[in-house]
């Protein structure tokens, strides 16, 4: 008998996951069953155009990171079109932010490749049963969410209204975005991932599907081909190892950054022990977290091939808790599932911001991950086409000795790391339940009007300090994460958290 165990962004997502469980699936057909449902039925949040990142842990070999994230588009195209069909807008999500829109935003997407591999590798049931239950809903029509609905109200207007097909799909008549509980069917899209189910990932890349999103583009302006789309591989990676507290933990290593830094603060976290949130925990957690981002911050300046000799470093100054050298140098989804044979797996998949640009005819959303400035500093990526874009996300997967095992990670942008370190240190360190770690409050460093500032939520006894500013938020908010955590313990069985900030669901499947 097998059983699963789902913590997945929305209720949709994680009925899909639990449906793919009861037909037979496993962690790992669960878990991409549920990121497939969230990718098309959290319209803003993500979209099917997504790229991201699978850690796959089996109970009886090597824990791996299925690298299936954006990629620089342009094999067929000169330097001077890059930023071509581009522009820059305003939203006030988390007190306002800048992000790049339009066709030439869109980065060649990765996440049907991870999802093929990955499925190939450690699957239990076929391809095409992992879209059934998305293909259902998108004909029938499903309610918008609340984390969806509440990011449309911030962006509809910028990003989705510029794109006739984007703008129609929604807004009410009238011109406002639609709403919590508004039902949207999506037939078309119903159609295109019933080519991807029969087709396979290639369908999506050297298809005729991959002939029609390369026309699409290329007559909007952008970048991406069907060379790149051809070219395009999803690549397993060893992921980054590290011991806390007794629990292998293991999750996304370079060329993405999300995985360094995770790593870093949780070290840094551990030695001296962290004693709790108090105004000194707190302040602690606020300098590790300025030092370990300030270094995120020059990873994201270098190209890719130069990360893993700096993220070693970093590494190496944060095992041995030298906190100091580290202060001298220089919008998303997650899925988590487990099931009782011990197979873990965490898929975190993003659209960036959302371009806006639909495929005609496809239903087909897709990124703007050449656009996301916090991933860019220097502006739009001047990098080789092929190139991977970087990352903040950090899909893990930590083990005790004991056989215990938990999935975790989370959507958020620069606060992915922040959110998962504050987790696993509640529950690991500190000894809380799983669900009252994903509740607890958090804290990021962060650059808010140019100010050095520590954002966090009521619960927490924040002091400003050494040139930080405090920005107090009036609730529990998504602008901090959206952790998903499933855990298998061998003794206590399945059990699953979906953070409160988000409209995350935890269910489960399986058969008998």
């Amino acid at each position: 008998m097998r059983r699963t165990i789902i913590a997945a962004p929305t209720e949709l997502a994680a009925d899909a996951g639990a449906t793919v469980a009861d037909d037979g699936g496993n962690a790992v057909d669960a878990a991409i069953a549920a990121t497939i449902a969230a990718m098309c039925t959290e319209p803003g949040i993500v979209a099917p155009g997504a790229s991201g990142f699978l850690t796959v842990s089996p109970p009886d070999g090597d824990t791996v990171v299925v690298d299936a994230y954006a990629e620089m588009p342009g094999r067929n195209a000169p330097r001077h079109r890059r930023g071509v069909a581009t522009r820059e807008v305003h939203i006030a999500y988390g007190g306002g932010m800048r992000t790049v829109i339009g066709w030439g935003s869109i980065a060649t997407p990765g996440a049907f490749a991870g999802f093929q591999l990955a499925s190939d590798r450690y699957g239990a049931v076929p391809w095409k049963e992992l879209f059934g239950p998305t293909i259902a809903v998108l004909r029938e029509g499903f309610p918008i969410s609340a984390s969806a609905a509440a990011y449309l109200g911030y962006a509809h207007k910028a990003i989705f209204g510029w794109h006739p097909d984007s703008a129609r799909a929604l807004h009410r008549p009238g011109g406002h975005p639609i709403g919590e509980g508004d039902i949207l069917r999506i037939p078309e899209l119903a159609d295109t991932l019933e080519r991807i189910a029969d087709g396979g990932a290639d369908e999506f890349y050297r298809g005729e599907l991959a002939h029609e999103i390369a026309a699409a583009i290329s007559a909007g302006g952008g970048l991406l081909s069907m060379e790149d789309l051809a070219a395009y591989e999803a690549i397993p990676r060893r992921p980054i190892a590290l011991d806390f507290d007794g629990w292998s933990v293991a999750t996304n290593p370079a060329p993405a950054v999300g995985g360094v830094a995770l790593g870093a603060l949780l070290l840094l976290l551990r030695d001296p022990a962290f004693e709790g949130w108090t105004e000194a925990g707190c302040r602690r957690t606020a300098e590790v977290q300025r030092a370990v981002l300030e270094h995120r911050a020059h990873l994201l300046r270098l190209l890719p091939s130069g990360r893993q000799a700096i993220a070693d470093q970093v590494f190496e100054m944060a095992r041995d808790g030298d906190l100091d050298a580290l202060r001298r140098s220089p919008s998303t989804v997650h899925t988590s599932t487990v099931d009782s044979e011990g197979l873990a797996a965490a898929v975190t998949v993003s659209a960036g911001y959302g371009s806006g640009a639909v495929v005609p005819g496809t239903g087909l959303w897709l990124n703007n991950s050449l656009g996301e400035l916090e991933l860019a500093p220097d502006g739009l990526p001047r990098l080789e086409p092929g190139a991977r874009l970087a990352s903040n996300m950090a899909p893990t997967v930590a083990r005790r000795a004991d056989g215990t095992v938990l999935a975790i990670g989370s959507p958020g942008a620069e606060r992915i790391t922040t959110a998962l370190a504050s987790v696993l240190l509640d529950f690991i360190h500190l000894g809380m339940s799983l669900t009252d770690a994903v509740q607890h409050p958090r804290l990021h460093v962060e650059r808010f009007d140019g100010v050095p500032t520590i954002a966090y939520e009521p619960g927490l006894p924040v002091v400003p300090f050494d040139g930080l500013e405090a920005r107090r938020f009036p609730d529990l908010s998504m602008y901090f994460g959206g952790v998903q955590a499933a855990l298998w313990d061998p003794i206590a069985g399945l059990y699953g958290a979906a953070d409160p900030r988000r409209a995350g669901a935890v269910r489960r499947g399986g058969i008998d």
